[in-house]
């Protein structure tokens, strides 16, 4: 958190500096822009105005030089403006900043025709009487039909730059206290950011610990609220997790254990001839049926890795009756002791899917053995498969012994077994029915169950009906 924050400072910093520079840089050359406009522009106004104020009462010899300059320095002044007059012959006859009037005029060689036919000039510079950069403005007198005169009005650019200075001052006092605003704001979000953060990261250290404790859930109606609620969410799912987990290496330990416990007690007793030659041939059916288990048992673990890593499926298009009929043919051996028939319902001869062949044979045992293990002895097997809106419906019912209501949501858990099922087939390992369960999902598919404790039990899927086939018969 607090590297979060530091990084939320700099950048507040570095705003902060930014806004500054741009604001003395790109301001302060605005402003001086806008100042020089607006100060030509009240330089030519003020000259338009002593024009007509004073200039014909001067060349009627109705005012005085002196009345005149005085009137002008009040001018000179109030608006820190230098005026000068200046007859048609270029010579300073008035300045409101020195005696020229005293000394019956001056020649000024850089009063130039130039100058003096520009209305603005800029940086004008006149060594002796200007010391600083200027801008003038200029505006000829006219009386009696001819040019009488100048009114030549300068300002330096040294009073435009105090007057950008006092704006600038202005602006960066109101920036101050922008910036502490700022700053409290910062502090504000800050903290509404931090407390929340804190509980969420302490929950995540909890999860990680492995502590699931229920913690109660944030209520700030934004963001937080949502990944608190995702944090919580994956709590409850890694402490699922580890429940799975724990039982799962339960189970394994104990599908594992037992059967070697039966292979090692019993090889240990025919070795040290506790178990008399005449019967050892019973006990060593007894341990290559603990070996089938073990070898069922990894076999199906190897099978639900190999599921849990796989992405893709292998796509093909193919007649679902031939993989039903060959799979079936191959309990035959089991069927006989047991007297269990099969009775096969197709609603046409080719009925073909889009699905992976492999993975959709595979189901299709998984059930029929199921449906053999749990069925009673001289009874049927029924198989269907019919085509409905699109979808092929395979079905897998039997007449055995059924599985418990209570039970029925909890078959396709790994590794779950019914008190029936370990009563009945202590050959199960408890991973059939999940295989099936994910290798129908990978499909997009569904398989659903019904079930009747002492009527049996029916299995349906669905898959994606295909194409039959051209055989290229004209």
């Amino acid at each position: 958190m607090r590297s979060v924050r530091l990084k939320f400072l700099i950048i507040y910093v570095l705003v902060i500096l930014l806004i500054f520079v741009i604001f003395n840089l790109a301001g302060s050359r605005m402003i001086r822009k806008e100042l020089e406009t607006s100060r030509k522009d009240l330089m030519y106004s003020e000259a338009e105005l002593i024009e007509q104020s004073y200039m014909e009462n001067y060349y009627q010899e109705q005012m005085t030089p002196g009345y005149l300059r005085a009137q002008l320095r009040t001018i000179d002044t109030f608006l820190d403006l230098r005026i000068w007059i200046v007859d048609a012959n270029r010579r300073l006859i008035i300045d409101t900043r020195s005696n020229v009037m005293e000394e019956g005029g001056a020649e000024v060689p850089e009063l130039t025709e130039e100058l003096l036919s520009s209305r603005f000039s800029d940086h004008v510079m006149i060594p002796g009487y200007l010391t600083q950069e200027c801008i003038s403005a200029v505006l000829p007198v006219s009386y009696n039909y001819r040019v009488r005169g100048y009114i030549v009005i300068f300002s330096s650019y040294q009073s435009i730059e105090n007057t950008v200075n006092q704006y600038m001052d202005v602006i960066n006092v109101a920036s101050l206290f922008l910036y502490g605003l700022l700053f409290v704001v910062f502090l504000v979000l800050d903290l509404e950011m931090e407390i929340p953060l804190h509980k969420i990261n302490r929950r995540a250290g909890e999860y990680a610990t492995g502590h699931f404790t229920e913690a109660k859930p944030l209520r700030t109606g934004d963001e937080f609220e949502d990944l608190s609620e995702s944090v919580t969410l994956l709590g409850r799912r890694l402490q699922s997790m580890d429940e799975y987990q724990n039982r799962f290496i339960s189970n394994v330990s104990h599908d594992f254990r037992s059967p070697l416990t039966s292979i090692k007690g019993y090889a240990q007793a025919m070795l040290d001839g506790t178990i008399p030659p005449e019967m050892q041939e019973k006990y060593l059916n007894i341990i290559l049926f603990e070996a089938d288990r073990l070898t069922k048992l990894t076999s199906n673990l190897l099978e639900m890795n190999r599921m849990s890593g796989e992405k893709t499926l292998q796509w093909s298009n193919f007649d679902i009756i031939p993989v039903i009929l060959q799979t079936a043919a191959t309990f035959e051996g089991t069927c006989e002791k047991k007297k269990i028939s099969f009775r096969m319902v197709f609603e046409e001869n080719e009925m073909f899917v889009d699905a992976d062949l492999g993975k959709i044979q595979q189901v299709v045992y998984n059930l029929i053995d199921n449906a053999i293990k749990f069925s009673n002895n001289n009874s049927e097997i029924q198989i269907r498969a019919e085509e409905v809106r699109g979808k092929v419906l395979i079905s897998v019912k039997d007449s055995g012994i059924g599985i418990p209501q209570e039970s029925l949501s909890k078959i396709w858990d790994r590794f779950y077994k019914t008190d029936l099922s370990r009563g009945k087939d202590r050959k199960g390992t408890g991973l059939g029915l999940s295989i099936v369960k994910e290798i129908i999902s990978a499909h997009g598919e569904n398989i659903s169950v019904t079930s009747t404790e002492g009527a049996g039990t029916e299995f349906v899927f669905s898959l994606k009906a295909g194409k039959a086939e051209d055989d290229g018969d004209e």
